[in-house]
This record gives structure tokens, sequence and C-alpha cells, in this order.
């Protein structure tokens, strides 16, 4: 028979975590007519702006074809919208458009609520030390990727340190 200790595994926790966290947000954001991959596409648009389809699947860790279902649906629901590079033909850019504007806030609060429901009960230095030994395990495992042009720092922690 086969056997492991999920137990023990810290991965195992951290993608049944990482799964749990996926499942509320998409019946949070659900309720606003977005999946939870949908708004990972904008989340990227807020972050960098603009971005090619392929760097954005780059971005994501999903292959290009499977990020193509994501941004037609995307596009017929008016949520972006895809442009041929003018500098490159074969490259599409995504933009988000006007419609998610008015949206936005209340996508952000969905994930703030699931973040609110994830960590209740959870000292805030408790999340501080998970956080900071996330961080030295992806950048453990973001060194061992061959010409890999994923951030280490998490999103946002760029943008928060350029600030102060």
């Amino acid at each position: 028979m086969l056997r492991y200790d999920f137990e023990d595994s810290l991965g195992y926790w951290v993608f049944s975590v990482a799964h749990l966290m996926t499942r509320a947000m998409n019946d949070e954001l659900g309720k606003l007519g977005i999946t939870y991959r949908q708004w990972e596409v904008l989340c990227w648009l807020s972050y960098m702006g603009e971005i090619t389809q392929s760097e954005l699947a780059d971005q994501m860790r999903i292959e290009a074809p499977t990020l193509v279902g994501v941004i037609d649906r995307m596009e017929r629901d008016g949520w972006i919208v895809r442009e041929t590079d003018p500098n490159d033909r074969r490259k599409k850019i995504i933009r988000a458009t006007e419609k998610v504007e008015p949206m936005w806030e209340q996508m952000v609060n969905c994930a703030k609520s699931v973040r609110a429901k994830a960590l209740r009960d959870v000292p805030q230095e408790e999340v501080q030390k998970a956080k900071g030994t996330l961080a030295v395990i992806r950048g453990n495992l973001l060194s061992e990727l061959p010409g890999h042009n994923i951030p280490a720092e998490p999103i946002g922690q760029k943008q928060a340190t350029q600030t102060r």
C-alpha cells in the first residue's frame, strides 16, 4: 500500500490551504461575476499596468494555452481588451477596461474578507513569522529555476519599499 506522512509535509499544508483559499475566493468573487483566476489576471494588471499575454502566463505560472481561455472569457465579458503590440505584431498586450474600475474596490474587499476569515484567531506576529518563512522558501525555490523571471518579492512589496 502507498504511504506518505501528509501531516508532516509542509507542502501538503501549503497546497491544502492554497486550495481552500482559492475556493473561498471563488465563492466571494462569484457574487461579482468573476472567478479567482480572472481576479488574478486583474491583480497582475493592477500591478503591471499592462502586460503581454505570454508575460502574464509566466507571472501566473500557467501555460499560455490555459490562459487563453481565461482571457477569451474576460474579453467577452468586457473586463479586458487585447491589442496587438505595435512593436511586435506577434504579441498581444492586455489591458483592463473601464468596467473594472467601479468593481475593483468590491473585488479587493472580497480578498480582504477571505483573508480575515482565514486569519481569524491567528496572532499578527505568527502571520509575520509565517510570511517570513514562506519568503525564504520561495527564494530557495526561485534560485533553483533556470532563467526565472518571477519577482522574488511578493506583489506589492516592491511598491511598498519604493514609497518608504
